[in-house]
């Protein structure tokens, strides 16, 4: 009877090796038809088939070459170094066949299995399901995002080799930190390695047909027992980076690309920006720095320079953790939460805003302590809207469920988002009236710089309206201090 290997595999080390890529081989192929009819992938899964099991399959074909090596040496085959391949011979030729057929077939499956493995670790569950603990705050964010629907690699990865090898470099520190707790609770940011925006962002965001204006209504209830609500209508002046398409002048004007904006930040989260520098297409060049002292002239020049793009105003476009006042007004306005329950507004903030050791717990509270609430201070509407409180309960663990993580340290406290100016400094880090040019021009804090307020109602006041703009009118009456102060100063606690 013919063999279809050489003598030399019949060796237990041979054996050993032979077995352990059989099975690694079926485990492998097994999964894979798993997965193929599954309807959701599984992170693990994908871990064990495409990476760990085609490394102990390789291991397993290495223990097997190295038993038939030391079984010729054992017999002390020394007629020849090397086996000798006779195609005229039919054994030979039947056993170069088989062999080569295995080669071609291992490295079809190789190829395979790589590009499985490469197009895993760009997943979503790879991202975000792996390290469950650490990126549960940002894969959850994730999910209820505006780009909820856009791969995470192809923000933080983008196309191209270069950038593909970057980010596996930078994996393999953040696989070092989450094994050894080397990780920071919270998470970083910003980012300092992420892809610049132009390119990344601007493949489906393209400043230059940026145009126009765009009208924006905002909804609120105060937090006084009859939640008194009231609402706002704003023209932002978006502007953008194409003389045709409408005014450049606006917002967006900060990313025509004509236009070269640089500053720098002295802090981790570019919050604190003393220094900017303004280059127009005509090559004038005007550089503003802040009066506002506690900033020095050595910590400038030790501060970060960066030029602006898109991610210094949208700097949270995806993992996104909402003040719990905003939460709540936007529940309000749905009718997911009853304004109509007395003081249900600064109830549902304050069990929101507790500290919480761990997010079962939060869940567990929070029920219990609206509850409470209204059994102790209105028993009778504790009965009578026991449905609506019910609800209210229940909308109140989904919006703790997805902007706060107490095993991470994650809130929205500890992430200010750029964009518009009412719970982090945003607009008013360089638009705070204190940066001088060396023209003498003054970045100025007008509200109508970047936007006009058409309209405004107040429960307890007539509704104001003009096209061209009415006095904004605080809610609360504080006299002139909002025209003195940034918003984020009252409406911002801070971690």
């Amino acid at each position: 009877m013919r063999r279809l290997v050489p003598k030399s595999f019949f060796n237990p080390t041979s054996f050993v090796g032979a077995a352990i890529a059989l099975v690694c081989f079926g485990l492998i192929l097994f999964l894979f038809l798993l997965e193929a009819f599954a309807g959701h992938q599984k992170p693990y899964m994908g871990i064990i088939a495409f990476v760990i099991l085609p490394g102990f399959l390789l291991v397993g074909l290495a223990i097997a070459v190295i038993g038939m090596i030391l079984e010729r040496k054992r017999v002390h085959v020394t007629e020849d170094r090397f086996p000798r391949i006779d195609l005229n011979n039919p054994h030979h030729r039947s056993m170069f066949a088989f062999f080569s057929g295995l080669v071609i077939i291992l490295l079809l499956c190789s190829a395979f299995g790589s590009y499985q493995a490469y197009e895993f670790t760009e997943s979503v569950q790879f991202c975000g399901e792996v390290c469950h603990a650490v990126m549960k705050p940002e894969y959850t964010a994730y999910l209820f995002s505006p780009h909820a629907r856009v791969s995470c690699a192809e923000c933080h990865v983008g196309s191209g080799a270069d950038w593909y090898v970057k980010s596996k470099l930078s994996g393999a520190y953040q696989v070092y930190s989450v094994i050894f707790h080397k990780y920071s609770k919270p998470i970083e940011t910003p980012v300092r390695n992420l892809r610049p925006a132009q390119e990344t962002c601007e493949r489906c965001h393209w400043p230059k047909q940026f145009y126009s204006e765009k009208q924006v209504i905002k909804n609120y209830f105060l937090s006084d027992e009859k939640n008194t609500g009231w609402w706002i209508s704003l023209l932002m002046k978006i502007g953008g980076g194409n003389s045709e398409s409408g005014p450049t002048s606006g917002i967006h004007w900060h990313m025509n690309i004509r236009n070269k904006i640089t500053y720098v930040a002295v802090d981790s989260q570019r919050q604190v920006i003393p220094w900017v520098q303004s280059k127009r297409p005509d090559g004038t060049v005007v550089t503003y720095t802040s009066t506002d002292g506690g900033v020095t002239k050595e910590q400038i020049q030790a501060g970060e320079m960066r030029r602006m793009d898109c991610i210094d105003c949208h700097n949270r476009p995806t993992h996104i953790y909402r003040p719990s006042n905003e939460s709540v007004n936007e529940a309000m306005t749905l009718g997911w939460i009853d304004p109509k329950i007395p003081s249900i507004k600064a109830a549902s903030v304050e069990v929101l805003e507790r500290p919480y050791g761990t997010q079962e717990g939060a869940l567990d509270s929070i029920g219990i302590l609206i509850r409470e609430h209204y059994a102790q201070h209105y028993p009778e509407i504790a009965q009578t809207m026991r449905v609506n409180i019910d609800s209210a309960v229940e909308c109140l663990k989904r919006i703790y469920s997805r902007n706060f993580f107490p095993e991470m340290n994650v809130s929205w406290k500890h992430y200010p988002n750029n964009i518009g100016h009412l719970y982090s400094p945003g607009c008013f880090r360089c638009h705070d009236g204190k940066h001088i040019g060396d023209n003498g021009k003054v970045l100025s804090r007008d509200c109508n710089t970047c936007h006009v307020i058409l309209a405004q109602k107040l429960d307890h006041d007539n509704l104001r309206v003009s096209l061209t703009g009415v006095d904004y009118r605080h809610p609360v009456d504080i006299g002139d201090a909002w025209k003195q102060m940034n918003c984020s100063d009252c409406h911002s606690s801070g971690p």
